[in-house]
């Protein structure tokens, strides 16, 4: 199997896109737990939504779409735009989907937002920190991303930059497009749009240097 040259090679790694091996399943369901409860995080935190939101927020409303609707449309174009770039779907895809969005309401359901702005400001980072880490975990199972995820890395294979740089031109692209449409711009935000994609790109380098990388 063609992997990417994009994510490394970890002792993990799945041999295809729909590879059933326990271990390459059991790290990507640990990453996306982690993602889960980094948007939960987040989302607790109440200091903004995170760029794709804010770009759903301002289609809906030039739209008039509701905004699920849009979030969901918005998921599916991101998918569509694979093509193009050559990425495709594995397991993973179909897992992301389901156990970010259980933990994610499972959490917000559980928890309280905290009530001090710098506890807010503490959770959005450790938000952060969790979501930039659990993509460079699950990703690493090399089963598939979710949608935006896999823009990312099918830019990153064309253009040849690393992860920071093009996750972070992507955040900050949809967020001043959304806010330039209509959507809030909050402090979480701006956090997430500059903070998301070297945090994974430190967890990734921390992974090769934890466990050695086999690119291919």
């Amino acid at each position: 199997m063609l992997k990417s040259k994009v994510i490394p090679i970890m002792p993990w790694t799945a041999s295809s896109f729909w590879d059933l091996n326990p271990k390459s399943l059991l790290v990507l369901v640990f990453g996306l737990i982690l993602f889960g409860l980094g948007e939960a995080c987040l989302v607790l935190a109440n200091l903004g939504s995170t760029p794709w939101t804010v770009l759903s927020q301002g289609l809906s409303a030039q739209l008039g779409v509701p905004l699920g609707m849009m979030t969901f449309i918005i998921s599916g174009m991101a998918l569509l735009s694979w093509i193009p770039i050559k990425v495709r779907p594995g397991i993973g895809t179909l897992l992301n989907m389901v156990i970010i969005a259980w933990v994610l309401g499972s959490m917000v359901e559980a928890f309280d937002s905290p009530k001090t702005l710098l506890a807010r400001c503490l959770l959005t980072i450790l938000g952060i920190f969790l979501v930039g880490l659990a993509s460079a975990i699950y990703l690493t199972c090399h089963l598939g991303s979710g949608p935006r995820d896999g823009l990312m890395v099918g830019l990153c294979q064309v253009t040849g930059l690393r992860v920071s740089v093009v996750r972070t031109a992507i955040e900050v692209t949809v967020s001043l497009l959304g806010w330039l449409l209509g959507g809030t711009l909050g402090l979480g935000t701006v956090l997430f749009a500059i903070g998301v994609g070297w945090a994974m790109q430190l967890s990734l380098d921390g992974l090769i240097s934890l466990f050695g990388d086999s690119k291919v």
